[in-house]
């Protein structure tokens, strides 16, 4: 099968999100200028960068969080495990603005160390991040595409140390959350390694 985008898939619902998958979920908190707290899951989200760490998500229109990261130049990316995952869900919602979903999904606001939005305190990791660009991107007809990318650059991390094994960030045991196509989800429950290998010539 064969198909361009641009003249539809013939199926029943398009699988875009089920081929690119899975993709990690940014849990993002953010604060309004006018003190107004949201948190929203993404998952357009991902990290591109070790040197230094940085992480974007993507807002399909511009709601809330990619706002609120633009007034006040932070946010905190949440780690989702499976046991957050309704809460996650529940956060969701679509709310009136300025409506904390925190409180409606269950969850505590802990304060961040280095930057004024809180972070949830459920969360098994979260990365503080102070935003360095807000991206839209254009399609081929060169026209926005009506997503706003909000990069950010982390400057704090924090770490359930109960979901260390051996110094390693055990993501198997977190369970750690991510977005499939549809309406499926999936949870890491095994893992395996494999070392880059090391050309030798001749």
């Amino acid at each position: 099968m064969f198909y361009e985008p641009a003249n539809g898939h013939g199926l029943p619902h398009d699988p875009f999100k089920a081929i690119v998958a899975p993709r990690p979920i940014g849990w993002i908190s953010s604060l309004g200028a006018d003190g107004a707290l949201n948190l929203a899951p993404y998952s357009f989200f991902n990290a591109f960068s070790t040197h230094p760490h940085l992480v974007w998500f993507s807002s399909e229109g511009r709601k809330d969080s990619a706002t609120f990261a633009g007034e006040t130049g932070e946010f905190v990316a949440n780690l989702v495990t499976r046991d957050l995952a309704e809460k996650m869900n529940a956060s969701a919602i679509d709310a009136p603005r300025g409506t904390s979903e925190f409180g409606y999904a269950g969850l505590t606001a802990a304060p961040s160390r280095l930057i004024s939005v809180p972070r949830v305190a459920e969360a098994h990791a979260a990365l503080e991040c102070k935003v360095t660009d807000i991206l839209e991107p254009k399609g081929l007809s060169g026209e926005a595409a009506g997503v706003h990318v909000v990069v950010g650059e982390v400057v704090g991390v924090h770490l359930d140390e109960t979901f260390l094994t051996d110094g390693l960030f055990d993501i198997a045991r977190a369970k750690t959350v991510s977005r499939l196509g549809y309406m499926d989800y999936a949870a890491v429950t095994e893992t395996f390694a494999m070392r880059r290998p090391r050309w030798r010539d001749g």
